[in-house]
């Protein structure tokens, strides 16, 4: 496996042969919380910004390389859209004075992502469908992360005023 795959498939993960988008989000997740808690969420979005525009660049190479656009196996747009999900929802959740609010930020932004990820709604599947090369593969899903770190941060307010 070549290094750039490497890279698109986040550590091989995107070669799932079931639902390789989930298992790529997954795979992202512990790295991401390790970011976050290690090295704060500065950093996790620095690399987030980083990955996003490198895999801009990969992905057009890779689309060039193969002919094929937004193949199933590229998961490194899962791993930035879960990233800003997540940071989003840790925002919230250490304002919040309740138990667990850390625990449930990186269940709804995993969720939420997903939702989003999947259901593709307004913007988010107009960018899918209609920008090509790599940023139409990394825009949808950086979309997807805001939408998903605000659904989840509204939820977890919600919580706070009913706790």
């Amino acid at each position: 496996m070549t290094l750039q795959k490497l890279f698109l498939t986040f550590g091989g993960s995107g070669l799932s042969p079931k639902a390789p988008g989930t298992v790529g989000t997954l795979a992202s997740l512990p790295v991401g919380i390790a970011i976050l808690y290690y090295l704060g969420s500065e950093t996790l979005f620095m690399v987030t910004l980083a990955i996003t525009i490198i895999g801009i660049f990969e992905i057009n190479k890779y689309e060039k390389a193969t002919g094929l656009h937004d193949q199933q196996h590229i998961v490194i747009d899962e791993a930035a859209g879960m990233w800003l999900a997540l940071m989003i929802a840790h925002s919230t959740a250490i304002t919040m004075n309740y138990p667990y609010a850390d625990l449930l930020a990186i269940i709804f932004s995993f969720a939420a992502f997903r939702l989003f990820d999947i259901w593709k709604p307004s913007t988010i599947g107009w960018i899918d469908r209609e920008l090509k090369g790599g940023l139409g593969v990394m825009m949808d899903d950086v979309l997807a992360g805001i939408a998903g770190g605000l659904l989840s941060a509204i939820i977890l307010m919600g919580i706070g005023e009913i706790v």
